[in-house]
């Protein structure tokens, strides 16, 4: 039978040592200890089961340890991975009924000559004048044809002395060395066309130099008609949508087209432009592919009453673009040649990029930081022309006549802005060296629709049937046609397969992928699982608490022997000291002993014998 006092003290240990709710290691030591005999990460219980053999622990220990870094530069290379943000391109094929694109054709003809020519009078007298000056050659042009009212006279003394101001010159090479050009050298000795532009005090001048005599003459002449429409208030009133007299024949799906069909604008280059298929009629469908399943046009292309100086280029301005935006037809278009049919097959191509941190692509132009001066949704054309129209407003005090007028701005005239045509053209070299940012600042869009053209060409009419397709033609527009071959073409545009493309994008890289390496790559390093990282984020956490109990005591302790002061003289004795354990001491539990005195009982002594013996 145990004693009383030994069950008691037995108890007590039992009750130290039970479990609580949250146990806390006494050491550093015996935390170490715990983790390495019972984690499930592979190899940790070779640090500890090898204390008699200091070298393989040592070995073990750093065979560990690098392999923890190794793990973890792996980590590092998937992280950098997946915040690169990586995509994936994905192109699909396509089979639905395609919506037609809307097609944009120019005159090429800014306005009829005899209704402007009284506005141009007086430049083309100096142009004619420039040109027998500088190449000898004069004009076919009456000199009654250069009369004018004695009112005209003085209100177009001004352009003479603008004209004046930038003349067309002709030099050789090596006298332009010190001034900035827009065309590189080709030979020093050749000569050299072009006009000086000048800031406002005439110390600084810009060269604008050309090659090519017609396309300074043209440039030069350009400027100047550039001006004179700035000046007049009444310029759109020239403007003339004659519709019949242009379109000749229109058929979409073997169907005829009507007014309905197209919207007009003018351009001050390319004239006259008629869109079909915007956005504000029904959208047309094709359904088919094919040249009988497209849009089919006859167009007229004479010059009897063109700009001579102006429109150098016979024929008409033919851009396919997408519904909901501007026709840029200095940007996408191209000529269709007179005498000739040209027909045209599109293949359909979209592309959806992803927004965010994949690319830097903007949904509607909202976040970029250009006004949007076109009343048209966002492209890249749009934000880029935008931008140079806002920076020419800025620096120039003026708009530039072709783009979109600001609001409160008006357009350049150098009766107004003397200077403008150096600021512009100073400004432009600027703009496609990109020192404006436009290029920067606008983004593309993050879901375009672009057409892939191929153009074929055949004679139309041909030489035995012309007669009787001109004939029918001039009786049906009530026009007669002077220059045959030169006076009409046919454009045919129309989808050359039923299929269209998508190219698309979707992520590389995961969250989901991003764990699923994680996971490779700790499986690879350690053989563990996501149990065995609870583990070492529990070694952490303990770790933490055990610091700071260890802070606590070590706090408290400072505390008790401040209290207490110096020790006293006789207290120099090692048994008189404070029991308080060191700073670094682990925190056990202080268990008492309970002492109990053993009875006596004579039972325990030999019968029968005195205490003598």
């Amino acid at each position: 039978k145990m004693p009383e006092g030994e069950k008691t003290r037995q108890w007590k240990q039992e009750e130290e040592q039970q479990e609580g709710l949250i146990e806390f290691y006494s050491s550093y030591q015996e935390l170490f200890q715990f983790f390495c005999s019972n984690t499930t990460i592979h190899g940790a219980i070779r640090l500890v089961c090898s204390k008699k053999n200091k070298m393989k622990t040592a070995f073990w220990s750093v065979l560990f340890f690098l392999t923890f870094g190794l793990m973890y530069w792996q980590f590092g290379i998937l992280y950098r991975e997946y915040f690169s943000y990586p995509v994936n391109l994905n192109l699909n094929l396509n089979s639905d009924r395609l919506t037609f694109p809307a097609v944009t054709l120019c005159t090429l003809n800014p306005y009829r000559y005899s209704a402007i020519r009284k506005k141009l009078d007086e430049l083309d007298q100096i142009t004619h004048q420039t040109l027998l000056d500088l190449y000898d050659y004069n004009m076919s042009l009456s000199r009654s044809d250069w009369s004018e009212p004695a009112a005209q006279k003085r209100s177009s003394r001004s352009l003479l002395r603008q004209v004046q101001r930038h003349p067309l010159r002709r030099q050789k090479r090596d006298n332009l060395v010190n001034m900035p050009e827009n065309s590189p050298s080709v030979d020093k000795n050749d000569w050299k066309i072009g006009f000086v532009l000048c800031s406002e005090n005439n110390k600084d001048c810009f060269h604008q130099a050309y090659s090519s005599g017609v396309d300074a003459v043209r440039e030069w002449y350009s400027f100047h008609y550039i001006n004179i429409l700035a000046q007049m208030p009444d310029a759109k009133a020239l403007d003339e949508s004659d519709f019949e007299n242009f379109i000749y024949s229109c058929r979409f799906n073997e169907a005829t087209c009507d007014k309905a069909n197209y919207t007009h604008f003018h351009h001050p280059l390319y004239g006259n432009c008629y869109t079909f298929n915007d956005n504000s009629s029904s959208l047309w469908t094709s359904s088919l592919p094919g040249i009988n399943n497209g849009l089919s046009l006859v167009v007229r292309t004479e010059q009897n009453d063109f700009i001579p100086l102006l429109s150098t280029v016979t024929g008409a301005r033919v851009m396919v673009h997408d519904q909901n935006e501007p026709a840029f037809m200095d940007d996408g278009g191209f000529n269709v040649r007179p005498g000739i049919e040209t027909s045209i097959s599109m293949r359909k191509e979209m592309t959806m990029r992803l927004g965010g941190s994949y690319s830097d692509c903007t949904e509607d132009g909202s976040d970029v930081p250009v006004q949007n001066l076109y009343s048209s949704r966002y492209t890249e054309q749009v934000c880029i022309r935008s931008c140079f129209q806002l920076n020419m407003v800025e620096r120039c005090g003026c708009a530039y006549y072709f783009y979109p007028l600001p609001a409160g701005a008006k357009y350049c005239d150098y009766t107004k802005h003397v200077a403008w045509g150096y600021c512009y053209y100073k400004l432009l070299a600027e703009f496609k060296a990109d020192v404006l940012r436009c290029f920067h600042k606008c983004r593309k869009p993050c879901k375009m629709t672009q057409y892939q053209l191929s153009a074929g060409y055949s004679r139309w009419p041909s030489a035995v049937s012309e007669d009787w397709v001109f004939y029918v033609l001039s009786k049906q527009n009530k026009y007669n046609i002077t220059s045959k071959r030169n006076g009409v073409a046919k454009v045919n545009i129309f989808f050359e397969e039923w299929n269209y493309k998508t190219n698309g994008e979707s992520p590389a890289f995961t969250v989901v992928t991003l764990l699923s390496q994680f996971g490779n790559q700790w499986s690879l390093w350690f053989g563990s699982s996501v149990l065995s990282v609870m583990e070492l984020a529990e070694l952490i956490l303990d770790f933490i608490v055990i610091t700071f109990i260890l802070a606590l005591r070590w706090i408290r302790s400072r505390q008790q022997l401040s209290t207490l002061g110096p020790p006293q003289a006789g207290h120099g004795n090692a048994a008189c000291r404070s029991e308080a354990p060191p700073p670094g001491a682990p925190h056990r539990f202080t268990v008492e002993a309970v002492v109990t005195m053993l009875p006596s009982y004579n039972s325990l002594e030999p019968r029968g014998l005195s205490r003598d013996g």
